[in-house]
């Protein structure tokens, strides 16, 4: 069986990249997947969740600070008793 909790991304590029998959969280009628790389596991990715069409979505890099100031700060209350967080 599969592990459902990683994830192998490819980017524009052609380039793969496989995440661990760490949460999928709402915010603003917006949905977003938190992956942590798997040669980086320190480092945590927020990817926008965006609908192609009803059975397809595609996944965009949020370039807003705010925005991605938000959804980080959501993921680290949601896990401040379960992960420890570098400032």
């Amino acid at each position: 069986m599969e592990d459902e909790s990683i994830l192998t991304l490819t980017d524009e590029n052609g380039v793969d990249t496989t995440f661990e998959y760490l949460d999928c969280i709402e915010d603003g009628g917006r949905e977003y997947l938190i992956l942590a790389p798997q040669d980086e596991p320190e480092q945590i990715v927020i990817l926008a969740i965006e609908p192609i069409d009803e059975e397809n979505e595609q996944y965009l890099a949020v370039e807003d600070e705010e925005e991605l100031d938000r959804v980080y700060g959501i993921f680290k209350e949601k896990y401040k008793d379960v992960l420890t967080f570098e400032e």
